[in-house]
């Protein structure tokens, strides 16, 4: 049977993460397929994925926002069609997919990182400690899938078919409003550059030199949730279990400590740096380059260096 990718649209486009999750159905076997709901949906890019064989269309007012209740009414008809529905593990799919698997009376596995095979999965647990390989007997598998762990499909090159459905009703769900956050850096979780801060800043000004070196490196901003409980930044920036997932090329973390919960957010970079004026600090078990020093003085030499 054929696989079902839902894709998330950020103004819309389809999100980056979308990209990742495609990557994984295609190693679950069968022809992968693209479910776009949205308002004024342009499917010409989706059809261009080289993995995606047929892309769907589902055009209608409901689906402006991605709100799951219209979009799961939408999917439950369509899931029984398919060996598999899976979504990025963004909070786009994990407020849609544990609805819809529960609506199926189907088990949701969460943030997979690996395909065994077509039901056996690898997925962390214990805030990333460990590894579980999971393997469901379910006939219909809901997954979201860890984008980090995926690289991106490519994103031309393709001419699927395109097939327009009918949308769902809204429903009684209803959307109120949405509040964003515009920045001139690039998305946290896509971003290629992270700098993220701790609770050693002491404080939001101290993180206007993160500012700095960011803007030196076109750098994404981060931050360890106890520099967000305190206040330093909004949480929108967290990065950890409870926060956003990242996996970028460079991670640099300054007065962050490592606690069991940031680490899990961050473990997957490539290229981890880490500046803690405490030589036993947790982050340096992870880091690949570890910088002993008081982050008041290293920071503005670093600065001054780049």
């Amino acid at each position: 049977m054929s696989v079902l990718v839902v894709a998330e649209l950020h103004g819309g486009h389809i999100a980056p993460a979308t990209l990742h999750a495609v990557t994984a159905a295609t190693q679950l076997g069968g022809e992968v397929h693209l479910l776009l709901a949205g308002h004024n949906v342009d499917p010409a890019p989706a059809a261009a994925i080289p993995a995606v064989a047929k892309v769907l269309v589902a055009d209608g007012e409901a689906h402006a926002h991605a709100l799951a209740e219209p979009l799961t009414a939408l999917l439950l008809p369509l899931a029984p069609h398919y060996s598999h529905v899976l979504a990025a593990a963004t909070a786009f799919g994990k407020n849609l997919m544990p609805r819809l698997a529960a609506l199926l009376d189907v088990q949701a596995i969460s943030e997979i990182t690996a395909v065994i095979a077509a039901d056996t999965f690898v997925r962390p647990i214990y805030a990333g400690n460990a590894l579980a390989t999971v393997r469901s007997s379910d006939t219909l598998k809901v997954l979201t899938v860890r984008a980090t762990a995926f690289a991106a499909a490519a994103a031309e090159g393709g001419s699927a078919m395109i097939e327009t459905i009918a949308p769902a009703d809204a429903g009684p769900a209803r959307f109120v409003g949405q509040s964003l956050t515009q920045s001139a850096r690039p998305e946290l979780t896509s971003a290629r550059i992270v700098v993220a801060g701790g609770r050693g800043l002491g404080g939001a000004e101290p993180f206007q030199m993160l500012e700095s070196l960011a803007d030196k490196l076109g750098a994404a901003i981060g931050a360890s949730r106890a520099a967000v409980d305190a206040g330093f930044v909004p949480n929108d920036l967290q990065v950890g279990q409870t926060g956003k997932i990242v996996a970028p090329e460079l991670y640099i973390a300054v007065g962050i400590s490592g606690a069991i919960q940031h680490v899990a957010g961050m473990k997957d970079s490539k290229v981890i740096v880490a500046i803690n004026k405490d030589e036993e600090a947790p982050i340096f078990q992870v880091a690949d380059y570890g910088l002993v020093a008081d982050l008041f003085e290293a920071l503005p030499e670093l600065i001054k260096a780049l």
